[in-house]
């Protein structure tokens, strides 16, 4: 038998098994002891999940460097009559990877979009303060949040309230920010992060959580496809065309800059690959 048709076989098996895997169903992680010295890590989720979708990196810190690591639920969706449901399964989700969790308001913020940006200053004008007093608040060391073409366009809107809210900040603020994608690629990523194997079931469980999302659309079935694929991008994309590949199973890429002086500035000469046997608070010193 060809091999590779074993191979496809096997993929397609798995993947039709675990839709019947439980979800939302598992008891608390241990939570590694946060170094107070070490800072917190503020994750601007544009919805309930991408915490854990593209959190890889975050939980990282959390385990590695010992941040604490909190996610600011921007939005709880659009559909009003499940954001008080989204929110629980947000508490819960949170609550089994370790993530602390801090709320934008009732309901989180609505209209996040650069459609808003544009058209409605005001009401722009006030969600921009609500970031602005969490990031003066907690004082983080590093931020995340979607790039400006993550294709949707709340993630695309959040990614110009955080942009709008660093504007505002004080003279002396500093922190690294580390762009985020999921439903747009970025064209230049330079940084490729390794996601162990024990590290993704961790944040596949945690998506599944999410239970009404991924009802709707199973897509924390897909996660290791994906962050298979971020291995094929990532290498030429992050380390540049005709390079060999890591010795990398599942990776998740980013774009990592550095706030200071009040504008984005890079702190990475070229693109930077960071194995699971390196500890992530090298990215950051």
């Amino acid at each position: 038998m060809n091999p590779y048709q074993g191979l496809v076989a096997q993929y397609a098996r798995l993947a039709n098994e675990s839709r019947l895997y439980s979800k939302g169903a598992f008891a608390p992680l241990a939570r590694p002891h946060v170094d107070p010295g070490a800072g917190c890590a503020l994750f601007f989720a544009p919805h309930p999940d991408d915490e854990c979708i593209i959190g890889g990196l975050a939980l990282r810190l959390m385990r590695e460097a010992r941040l604490k690591v909190i996610n600011v639920a921007v939005t709880q969706g659009s559909k009003k009559e499940r954001q008080a449901e989204r929110l629980r399964e947000l508490q819960n989700a949170c609550r089994y990877i370790g993530f602390d969790l801090v709320t934008t308001g009732p309901g989180g913020l609505e209209r996040i979009s650069s459609t808003t940006r544009d058209r409605d200053p005001k009401h722009w004008g006030a969600c921009v303060k609500v970031i602005g007093e969490i990031l003066s608040a907690n004082k983080p060391r590093v931020i995340f949040f979607p790039h400006e073409n993550d294709w949707n366009s709340t993630h695309i809107g959040t990614h110009f309230l955080v942009m709008d809210a660093l504007a505002g900040m004080p003279p002396g603020f500093e922190c690294f920010l580390v762009e985020t994608e999921f439903w747009g690629q970025m064209t230049q990523p330079n940084l490729m992060v390794e996601i162990s194997a024990t590290d993704l079931a961790d944040l596949i469980s945690a998506t599944t959580f999410h239970v009404g999302e991924v009802n709707r659309n199973p897509f924390h079935l897909l996660m290791p496809a994906w962050m298979m694929d971020n291995v094929r991008r990532g290498t030429e994309l992050v380390g540049g065309q005709g390079e060999a590949a890591p010795d990398f199973t599942f990776a998740a890429l980013y774009r990592l800059r550095k706030w200071r002086q009040g504008k984005s500035t890079d702190v990475l000469t070229h693109g930077t690959n960071l194995p699971a046997t390196v500890n992530a608070t090298k990215l950051f010193s």
